[in-house]
């Protein structure tokens, strides 16, 4: 039976959805602190999958060019920029140098970084464990995988766009001309055959890393700890948590920074959690209003 967290299921989403003997829950570790900012992850999934172009946009916001997770962007990578602290003397024009095996301001010591900083992050569509878009499609076009991932089945969406409000990550779009939802599909092609997805195949500083579930929570944890040792006490897990509001993310991350600062809603909740409740209420009030009515009209007939 369903849990309180969403009509979608329990945290086993594979084999509530139906699928029989399903292997381990499949997903993404996307770990910040090792991102360069490549985008080669971009460039994979959209040959792979055969994603249209985005298009040549200067967003005037760093080197992002794509701006957000859209319907021909299925991977986006996030260059945040920070300033130096508040009262920290900022005269003058200051080169940051080329590219260097080092990002900008670790060259002090972690203590004393002042400097301007990239905060650089791959991202994609969690593959949510109570996932709201599967509550309200009304085709079934979406469904769950027997890997644990959500995906939208093209030939069956019938671009309602219900999907798309009922995501807390803003993941799911409509393409323009086309009417219908689409997003990452983990590459559900490539898994079948056994192969890693296209995003991770590509990364080459493995920051996006595929495997199970399970053994990618271990390795996260033991990465936070190395990263709180060597003096990154901002090193935190994000969508790693089964009790979450969203029941735990398929494809989660570790930042080095506050959730909001990438972009990402701090305590995302599945957007159906609720409705259960709304529509008792709903016909509690509906009764009422029944009984009311009754009440008057032999009230009236006396």
């Amino acid at each position: 039976m369903p849990d309180g967290d969403s009509l979608a299921g329990p945290h086993d989403p594979a084999p509530d959805a139906g699928w029989v003997a399903a292997g381990p829950r499949m997903g993404f570790f996307t770990d910040t602190s090792v991102c360069i900012g490549c985008k080669a992850c971009e460039v994979a999934c959209k040959e792979w999958n055969d994603v249209p172009a985005s298009g040549f946009d200067l967003l005037g916001m760093s080197y992002d060019n794509t701006g957000a997770l859209t319907a021909n962007s299925w991977r986006h990578v996030a260059f945040v920029e920070q300033s130096p602290p508040t009262g920290h003397d900022t005269t003058g024009t200051r080169f940051l140098g080329m590219p260097g095996p080092r990002p900008p301001g670790r060259d002090t010591g972690v203590e004393e970084r002042t400097d301007f900083r990239w905060l650089m992050m791959s991202d994609v569509c969690k593959h949510c464990t109570h996932a709201a878009c599967l509550d309200v499609c009304p085709t079934g076009a979406l469904f769950r995988t027997e890997f644990g991932s959500v995906v939208v089945q093209q030939d069956i969406c019938n671009g309602c766009g219900y999907c798309i409000p009922a995501c807390p990550y803003g993941v799911i779009d409509q393409r323009r001309g086309d009417g219908r939802a689409w997003k990452c599909t983990l590459c559900y092609d490539r898994l079948g055959a056994g192969l890693t997805p296209a995003c991770a195949q590509a990364c080459p500083t493995e920051s996006i890393q595929y495997g199970s579930l399970d053994e990618l929570r271990e390795r996260a944890a033991t990465r936070v700890a190395q990263l709180h040792a060597r003096g990154v006490p901002q090193a935190r897990l994000y969508g790693h948590d089964p009790s979450d509001g969203v029941g735990g993310d398929g494809a989660f991350f570790l930042l080095l920074d506050e959730p909001q600062v990438y972009g990402l809603p701090p305590d995302p909740v599945v957007a159906t959690r609720d409705l259960p409740r709304m529509w008792r209420r709903a016909g509690l009030a509906a009764l009422a209003m029944a009984a009311a009515a009754v009440a008057a009209f032999v009230g009236r007939s006396s």
